[in-house]
């Protein structure tokens, strides 16, 4: 990023510290950081571990067999949840997570924003304060026509969770705190002696993360 201007970037990133400070104060209001990422049943993370032997312990990479017809790696989308309650006044942080039969997609964000939207009425949050990068499944048309809908839909019946987007700098993941799970979440998963089922990659990611399981993302879902 040497090379880049970072003007954009402080901007961006005073935005994103003001609504976290106005969500504190808000206690209807969330902020959600969104990302997406690939759990792959044959690549091995970087770590570091103690063998019972004392010697080094090996991941070893899986070769993936012409027979299996599971996918090499699951994509899912996350969104780490921040709120303050008036009941506590203190933040309180959770993770929901939701696996994709195919890819990220605009239309299986956008089911995505639905299911997260419906979770955060029941809670009765009125705002979401949605941070998330620049991916072409963030800022597509059809996202965002569906966010600009949602929110009419809104605030023409008085019920719902309205969006707000708060798109990050170009490449700054580390103002995403969703990323660090990612990582250690790799790590906990991982498996040096066999390859993992797409079962099992699911039980584990949600063990570590400690997330509920729910059914996959697909395009075909059909969403109310």
């Amino acid at each position: 990023m040497d090379h880049q201007s970072r003007s954009g970037i402080p901007a961006k990133k005073r935005l994103r510290d003001r609504l976290i400070g106005l969500t504190s104060s808000h206690p209807d209001w969330a902020i959600g950081f969104q990302d997406e990422t690939w759990w792959s049943r044959f690549t091995q993370p970087q770590l570091h571990a103690w063998s019972p032997d004392g010697q080094p312990l090996r991941l070893v990479e899986q070769v993936p067999s012409k027979t299996d017809p599971t996918p090499k790696a699951l994509a899912c989308y996350g969104l780490l949840l921040r709120h303050c309650p008036v009941q506590t006044a203190q933040w309180q942080e959770e993770l929901w997570l939701r696996f994709v039969a195919e890819r990220p997609l605009s239309a299986i964000t956008t089911q995505f924003l639905d299911w997260c939207c419906g979770k955060l009425q029941a809670m009765g949050k009125r705002v979401l304060i949605l941070v998330w990068d620049n991916a072409r499944w963030h800022i597509s048309r059809a996202v965002h026509a569906w966010i600009q809908a949602h929110n009419r839909q809104v605030l023409k019946t008085g019920q719902g969770t309205r969006i707000f987007v708060c798109p990050l700098p170009i490449k700054s993941p580390w103002l995403n705190p969703i990323e660090p799970k990612w990582v250690h979440g790799k790590r906990r998963i991982a498996e040096p002696d066999r390859t993992l089922s797409a079962l099992e990659v699911e039980q584990r990611v949600c063990a570590a993360l400690d997330c509920s399981p729910d059914a996959h993302l697909s395009v075909s879902e059909n969403v109310s």
